[in-house]
């Protein structure tokens, strides 16, 4: 199964070659959040790749089968995401404009009150979801809304603190709904990653799988430097819907498979402004885009050829 996170890493360009972990380096405050009453646990995603210029740029999941060393999508297996896509679009009729998400929240926190995160806050992560796919900082409104319907708590030092090793475990017990329901799991994902998520195209074959899974200090207000706005679900949530990175493929052909993102050879880190590393290709690189790597202050759209993309996932793979 293949799935995509975002990281940091402190690596230079010329490391990008494999997941950096000995440099990760990122600046973030762990977040006691106000009490909460416990109750249930959270799920698992997967995978991270890492940006190549500063310390605190996003990342994509650990290299795996049908991942390049960075552990990022190969060409190869973007490739065959969109065969499938492709294959299921032909039994599908039209993709609906408009699509209403159920979302359940796992909040996974420690003993000592660490991760636990206020119900407000939940909303607010979820209010900013709406936000970012219905245009509301700058870009497309790609239809797609989210609704909150559980919350479940879920109090495990081992689960908070090394997620990874208990994801299985964590999502057996955890996940809810089916393959159009988002589960989005908070836990410490440590000082490299910012968050993963599965891609829809998984869900037949991994079900128990599927879904997102973010950093507790990345959420509104976590106290993650530079990564707090709640846009690493955003960017995840992306992924659920079958999005890659704006940078993926470079600069060579298909890129993202999506028309109106102009073609990046790298991805971006912290707020570079001007930015064009496929200067023979129409566009500046897509810095704001919500699929990049910069900071969340740089982060503000999807693009309407986003927004028919994950359509078509949705019909595809997930209505």
């Amino acid at each position: 199964m293949t799935s995509t996170r975002r990281a940091l890493c402190s690596g230079r360009a010329g490391t990008v070659g494999g997941l950096l972990l000995s440099g990760l380096a990122l600046a973030g405050l762990v977040l006691t959040a106000a009490p909460e009453a416990p109750a249930e646990g959270a799920d698992r995603a997967d995978r991270a790749e890492c940006a190549p210029t500063d310390a605190r740029a996003r990342l994509t999941g650990p290299a795996e089968p049908g991942r390049d060393g960075s552990g990022t999508l190969t060409p190869e297996q973007a490739a065959e995401y969109d065969r499938m896509l492709r294959d299921a679009a032909v039994h599908q009729s039209a993709p609906a404009k408009r699509a209403t998400v159920p979302v359940v929240v796992h909040v996974i926190s420690a003993e000592d009150g660490s991760g636990r995160l206020s119900r407000a806050t939940v909303e607010e992560q979820v209010d900013v979801l709406n936000t970012a796919f219905g245009g509301g900082y700058g870009g497309a409104d790609t239809g797609i809304r989210f609704r909150l319907t559980r919350i479940t708590r879920t109090v495990d030092d081992a689960w908070f603190s090394d997620f990874s090793a208990h994801e299985d475990a964590a999502k057996e017990r955890l996940r809810r709904g089916g393959a159009g329901t988002l589960n989005l799991y908070t836990a410490d994902l440590g000082e490299g990653v910012l968050g993963a998520s599965t891609f829809p195209q998984e869900y037949a074959d991994h079900p128990d799988a599927d879904g997102v899974v973010v950093d507790h200090r990345s959420v509104p207000g976590g106290g993650r430097e530079k990564f707090d706005h709640g846009f690493t679900a955003v960017h995840e949530t992306g992924h659920w819907l079958g999005l890659y990175h704006t940078f993926q493929n470079g600069c060579e052909k298909p890129g993202d498979y999506v028309g109106d993102t102009p073609a990046e050879a790298e991805q971006a880190a912290g707020c570079p402004e001007g930015r064009d590393t496929c200067a023979d290709q129409a566009g500046d690189d897509p810095v704001t885009n919500f699929m990049n790597y910069s900071d969340d202050p740089c982060m503000d759209r999807f693009t309407r050829g986003q927004g028919r993309r994950m359509a078509e996932h949705w019909a595809a793979f997930r209505a």
